[in-house]
């Protein structure tokens, strides 16, 4: 079954109530937690995540261990950066980034799209599979 949740990762001081609000807008479930061993645990037991959204506006680089440990328990997570700078190229494991210069509506678009592409791929494998 194809859960709808975002797991939002930020820490106290990045922590955007803007930020979880866009998110929430966009009808999905959203779940947000304040480090990185809490997104772990909570990825473990619900599997059901369908994308993360990984705040990393203070410019820390933590995040390559723990995009390599989610995909590690959830393989086809979504997982989508929010930092202040663009990258190019994305980090490995990460299919989107998004500025904190752009409108919120990128990243909620970001995200749908992800999992609307995602949610496309899974129909179409599933009818394969049926013939």
């Amino acid at each position: 079954m194809w859960h709808d949740t975002i797991l939002y990762i930020s820490d106290q001081a990045t922590s955007s109530n803007s930020v979880l609000a866009a998110l929430e807008a966009t009808g999905l479930d959203v779940v947000s937690v304040n480090r990185p061993t809490q997104a772990i645990a909570l990825l473990f037991v619900m599997h059901s995540a369908a994308a993360v959204v990984l705040d990393q506006r203070k410019g820390e680089d933590t995040s390559s261990d723990l995009i390599r440990n989610l995909r590690s328990i959830c393989p086809e997570l979504s997982i989508v950066l929010l930092c202040r700078d663009q990258i190019t190229p994305l980090p490995s494991g990460v299919d989107a980034c998004v500025s904190t210069g752009q409108p919120l509506e990128i990243l909620t678009c970001a995200v749908r799209h992800l999992l609307t592409a995602k949610r496309t791929v899974v129909e179409r494998s599933h009818c394969g599979s049926a013939a």
